[in-house]
């Protein structure tokens, strides 16, 4: 690869991670090429961008970015494939619903910068799995909301009926 090649390389990665909400790094090394379609297939399913980077282009393209995401470079080890996504949570079930639907070990979770905070080997998988996305902390934040509301509401029609019930008795006692 020329000097030019590497640069352009490093242009394309930089404006990855500038324009990436979230970022993962992993090492897929090990899969068989059907494994490899699939996960590639899963990614594009789920809007997640998959490329597979040199750990030197990556760690130049970080070191170009706008982001500080140096904390990352000690992930940058052996076989990189690197995770684009605008939803903080879906490539971490990716990898783990590929994993268990493939009865595989990889792809293996290296580190990931997911809502500004950074996520640094396999057992922070788990982690990641269960933040909840923008998406979920708002609807549940609308749930909640609603709760009272509706409890209110059928407070008020049960009472409604109640009243109703009660004016008819005496309604019908004094006649």
């Amino acid at each position: 690869m020329t000097r030019e090649e590497k640069n352009r390389v490093i242009d394309v990665l930089t404006d990855k991670i500038n324009k990436a909400s979230h970022i993962y790094i992993t090492d897929s090394l090990g899969l068989n090429a059907g494994d490899t379609v699939e996960l590639r297939k899963q990614c594009y399913k789920n809007e997640i961008e998959l490329v597979v980077a040199k750990n030197t282009l990556l760690k130049k393209a970080i070191e170009k970015s706008e982001k500080d995401l140096s904390e990352l470079f000690e992930a940058l080890k052996g076989q990189t494939a690197v995770m684009f996504s605008e939803v903080g949570n879906k490539p971490a079930k990716l990898i783990k619903d590929f994993r268990k639907k493939k009865n595989l070990e990889k792809p293996l979770f290296k580190g990931a910068y997911v809502e500004e905070g950074f996520y640094l080997g396999e057992e922070q998988l788990d982690v990641l799995v269960s933040i909840k996305s923008k998406e979920e902390l708002v609807a549940d934040i609308i749930g909640l909301l609603q709760s009272p509301v509706q409890n209110v509401l059928s407070a008020l029609q049960s009472g409604g009926n109640t009243l109703t019930g009660v004016l008819k008795t005496l309604e019908e006692k004094n006649n």
